[in-house]
């Protein structure tokens, strides 16, 4: 069984996140997220809007999933934007937790590092928990950090793009420089090996939403995202055997094979 997940106070089972949007229907987001396993669903606001009664069946079953909702600031630019979409989000969807998003570039959607740290600093005296998504700069989370955020969410490439972690050297420097801070990979995982690779790069948890969504059988690839992050978390705990420039035989050639050590002994008999 995997050691729980602490976020913010409040312990989880399962180490996988997933988002709500681009399923091919409510049923079917609902199905896959119970076979994820997740007990944390991300949301945008500007997506759902449960006071006008749009959206309602799937604002029905998120509301009654027993989920900790996440509601993210998805496609805002501007931290005066996002203060204002996450007052909306804390009255509307009654919590305090927030994916923290601001979008520096249409291109890539790389988040805005300046704005980012301005509109965390601001969150968080206004008392959210606030989990920001960065890129893997390690200068620009310890920023995030010293503002109050206690859980990150480095990106493993753009969002949507399934290239899995494309900078392996910035996200292992910020997992050896962070050991104690929780830590989520958010965007570009697209296949569960890459999400089981991040686990077993010591990442606490990961946050997918399109790998799922737009699979063949979202309901498939659910489990089989739950699936790889439970065997990835359990390879990290167990331990990885260190890699070698030269190979090294598996079956040890010390001492005499043992029919030969028979007939030895035959013999001495």
């Amino acid at each position: 069984m995997m050691e729980k997940l602490k976020l913010y106070g409040k312990e989880f089972h399962s180490r996988l996140l997933v988002g709500t949007a681009l399923y091919p229907s409510p049923a079917i987001m609902r199905e896959a997220v119970a076979a994820s396993g997740a007990e944390i669903i991300t949301l945008s606001l500007r997506r759902q809007s449960p006071e006008q009664q749009q959206g309602k069946m799937l604002w029905d079953y998120i509301r009654a999933s027993g989920c900790q909702l996440l509601p993210n600031t998805a496609g805002c630019k501007t931290p005066k934007e996002v203060i204002a979409l996450a007052e909306m989000s804390r009255e509307i969807f009654a919590t305090d937790w927030l994916k923290l998003e601001v979008i520096g570039d249409d291109y890539n959607l790389q988040p805005d590092p300046y704005g980012l740290v301005e509109a965390a600093r601001e969150l968080v005296k206004r008392g959210f928990k606030v989990l920001p998504y960065c890129t893997d700069d390690l200068v620009v989370c310890r920023k995030l950090l010293d503002i109050g955020c206690e859980v990150l969410m480095p990106w493993g490439s753009p969002i949507g793009t399934g290239r899995g972690l494309m900078n392996k050297y910035n996200l292992q420097t910020l997992r050896e420089r962070l050991p104690d801070t929780p830590l989520i990979i958010d965007a570009g995982i697209g296949a569960p090996s890459q999400a089981a690779e991040a686990m077993e790069m010591g990442f606490d948890a990961v946050l997918l939403n399109t790998a799922i969504a737009k699979a063949q059988n979202p309901v498939l690839m659910a489990e089989a995202f739950r699936l790889a992050i439970e065997s990835g978390h359990a390879a990290r705990k167990a331990g990885l055997m260190l890699k070698r420039q030269t190979a090294s035989p598996s079956t040890p050639t010390l001492d005499m094979p043992f029919w030969q050590q028979t007939v030895s002994d035959g013999e001495k008999a």
